[in-house]
């Protein structure tokens, strides 16, 4: 009697353990294909930048290595005056790309190379925060000693607003499209999954210089600057 009985609890229990595991394997199966939607919206928005960033050279050519260097130290000396009384604070100017280069000539036998003299480069970053002074910084700048100028990339000094309005454009037109795809294949939006931002950039226009030397001021015409942020949100969807 007591073999029989445990005969079918064995039986019973065999039953039973299967019954209790596939319910919570279907659940996990329905939870892990759960159907979602994942898309890019960009936001863009456009301001007038309030500083410009100016990049000037100072080359000085001379016999010997030294008078080249001390040349081009006394021009720059008088650029950064010059700059100074045009208005620029000290700490918006900064020297980099100091270089001295031997300028190498073919001798009269035509057997090899000497040195004929050198050239002292100096690299000068300016940032003028007042737009309306920056035709008279570009003179004063050039007036004395700069004989080179690299660019003029227009900025904003505050450009966090900026993206902040581009990001919350970038959530709305994702949310947009996403509607559109959803609404075209009979299912709606259900809660958000992920969202993860691409980044933000900007994109300033290059001033064009148009320098005559009879001019009183260097002309510029600052444009816009766009300010761009990808988001890209996934949801989850529902009938």
């Amino acid at each position: 009697m007591r073999s029989h009985n445990i005969l079918i609890f064995t039986a019973l229990l065999a039953f039973a353990v299967p019954t209790l595991s596939v319910p919570l394997h279907a659940q996990e199966v329905s939870a892990g294909q759960a159907a979602q939607i994942s898309v890019t919206g960009e936001g863009v928005v456009m301001a007038a930048p309030d500083m410009a960033t100016v990049t000037l050279g100072v080359t000085s050519s001379d016999k010997t290595a030294k008078a080249a260097m001390d040349a081009n130290s006394v021009a720059l000396a008088a650029v950064l005056e010059n700059l100074k009384a045009a208005g620029i604070k000290s700490a918006d100017m900064q020297t980099s790309g100091l270089s001295l280069q031997p300028e190498w000539d073919s001798n009269s036998a035509g057997n090899g190379r000497t040195i004929g003299g050198y050239t002292a480069r100096n690299r000068l970053t300016v940032r003028v925060r007042v737009l309306d002074k920056l035709g008279a910084v570009l003179d004063a700048a050039v007036k004395d000693g700069a004989n080179t100028l690299d660019g003029v990339e227009f900025g904003v000094a505050e450009p966090g607003p900026l993206l902040d309005a581009a990001r919350v454009r970038a959530v709305t037109n994702a949310r947009k499209r996403a509607e559109v795809i959803t609404g075209a294949a009979g299912v709606r939006l259900g809660q958000i999954a992920a969202i993860t931002e691409g980044g933000g950039y900007s994109q300033a226009p290059r001033g064009a210089m148009f320098a005559r030397a009879e001019m009183d001021s260097v002309p510029v015409e600052a444009g816009e600057i766009s300010f761009a942020v990808n988001v890209n949100i996934s949801w989850y969807l529902t009938q």
